[in-house]
């Protein structure tokens, strides 16, 4: 007899419980365990309140083997028997009773299946459709839970089957007989060694996901790896713009074994009243004043070096070294910020205190410039870098009454572009080091801005003679 029938009814009066096949006019009974178990053979019944013709009322549950109610692997909820009858749809009362989101796993959920698995590749305990290897076999998902929790709580020595272990396991039986089950999972080749407890599970979790998050950081890292690096052309420009920066730069590399630190007793000398309520200590910035006339020179004498800005009209020129001094000044003093002392060293020669620069004229603009420093200082930006970023600044073409506002654009676009390509070399372990480096021109820009509105409230505020002839013709206006 074929026992492969895909109606299968419960006779509402058994009081035994069982199921029942329709036949040519008659039923096929069968005992509790139902046909799955081969030594039981079917007997004939006449019963009258069972037709195959008769829908199964809606509102009533499915009652199987053992007197349970049948529930869905996919879903805790109770599952009507008009499920079975009816397609794939639920009754409407079945419906009610379901989420919106267990009917969708219910009826359409289709599961994740490997690209290695064929097609209708079966599971080799119950024959249901197979989901990958678990446990080095290919299983289905019902049967990979059930033999994992049947190791992970040691639950098969409570298993028992009341037909002496001969059951059929397949996708109908296979939630009738706990032992059998187990005992085919074991058969088929599951290892009971790869179940792991809470906390390997939870150990061999983090660890694939460090395995991932390092792939992706390979990844990123690749495409870094095959981003444009400088051509010829451009290692030509970025060896002169270094070379015009290297040798402006008081003191190079040597500035921490050169630099003299401000005695902390400055601050004790006369005072003026500057803007916004600050005070100026005449000590401090009369100290300041003799080293900005060669901090100007140096920027100055780096533009000139630049052949593409010695091109450009003499009136051009000027307002460029106007508009970029104070910048160019603020990102060399940035760059040599030492976190140890926390000072800024000016002109590679004077370290200062954020209070002193404060006090010695600058007011809020030394703030600005100390915290340009402690964020650069995570850039571990080299000469050439830095040489660059200060080419990009020097070639603003947005300064007010260019003339060659198109020829600088052009200028600055063949130095962002090899700087772009440098970036690109050096290969930064910081993320997005490129946007990031591109928003400190904007900070610059910032600090320059300040400082040209705080002068000209020094320059009401404090005596004409405080201030060297140069700082006030680049300054001035």
């Amino acid at each position: 007899m074929n026992y492969c029938i895909p109606d299968v009814y419960e006779l509402p009066h058994t009081t035994g419980g069982g199921y029942t096949v329709p036949g040519e006019g008659e039923y096929c009974v069968y005992g509790g365990g139902g046909p799955a178990f081969g030594h039981y053979e079917p007997q004939l019944s006449h019963h009258q309140s069972v037709c195959a013709e008769q829908p199964w009322p809606p509102s009533q549950l499915y009652l199987g083997a053992y007197n349970h109610t049948f529930k869905s692997e996919l879903c805790s909820a109770e599952v009507t028997l008009s499920h079975y009858h009816q397609g794939d749809c639920f009754s409407e009362q079945g419906r009610q009773d379901l989420s919106q989101t267990q009917w969708m796993q219910t009826a359409h959920k289709k599961g994740y299946i490997p690209s290695y698995l064929d097609k209708d590749e079966l599971c080799v305990v119950c024959g249901d459709k197979a989901t990958g290897y678990h446990y080095r076999c290919i299983t289905c998902e019902g049967c990979k839970g059930f033999f994992r929790r049947t190791i992970q709580k040691n639950l098969n020595p409570t298993y028992a089957c009341k037909y002496e272990g001969k059951c059929v396991i397949d996708k109908v039986t296979r939630n009738q007989c706990q032992e059998c089950r187990f005992k085919k999972c074991i058969a088929v080749g599951m290892a009971t060694d790869l179940v792991l407890d809470d906390s390997k599970r939870l150990a061999k979790r983090k660890l694939i996901e460090e395995n991932r998050e390092r792939r992706r950081r390979e990844e990123l890292q690749k495409t870094v790896w095959e981003r444009p690096e400088p051509t010829q052309e451009e290692w030509e420009l970025i060896r002169v713009v270094t070379e015009a920066h290297m040798a402006t730069n008081a003191q190079g590399n040597h500035w921490k074994q050169k630099r003299k630190f401000l005695p902390e007793d400055i601050g004790q000398g006369p005072i003026v009243s500057a803007p916004e309520g600050g005070k100026v200590d005449i000590e401090a910035f009369s100290q300041f004043t003799k080293i900005i006339t060669p901090a100007i020179t140096r920027v100055v004498d780096f533009a000139k070096k630049l052949p593409m800005f010695c091109e450009l009209p003499c009136e051009d020129q000027i307002i460029l070294l106007k508009g970029c001094c104070m910048e160019i000044m603020s990102l060399r003093a940035a760059v040599r910020y030492d976190p140890e002392s926390e000072t800024l060293t000016l002109n590679g020669e004077m370290a200062v205190t954020r209070g002193q620069l404060k006090n010695g004229g600058l007011g809020v603009v030394s703030d600005a410039i100390f915290d340009l420093g402690v964020s650069l200082s995570s850039f571990d930006l080299d000469d050439s870098e830095v040489a660059l970023l200060q080419a990009v600044i020097l070639l603003s073409s947005d300064r007010p009454g260019l003339t060659s506002v198109e020829r600088i654009e052009r200028c600055q676009e063949d130095f962002l572009l090899a700087f772009e390509h440098y970036i690109n070399y050096r290969k930064h372990k910081l993320a997005h080091f490129w946007p990031k480096l591109l928003m400190k021109v904007t900070d610059l820009r910032m600090i320059g801005a300040c400082h040209a509105s705080r002068f000209l409230h020094m320059k009401v505020e404090c005596p004409t003679e405080l201030f060297p002839p140069l700082f006030l013709e680049v300054f001035e206006d």
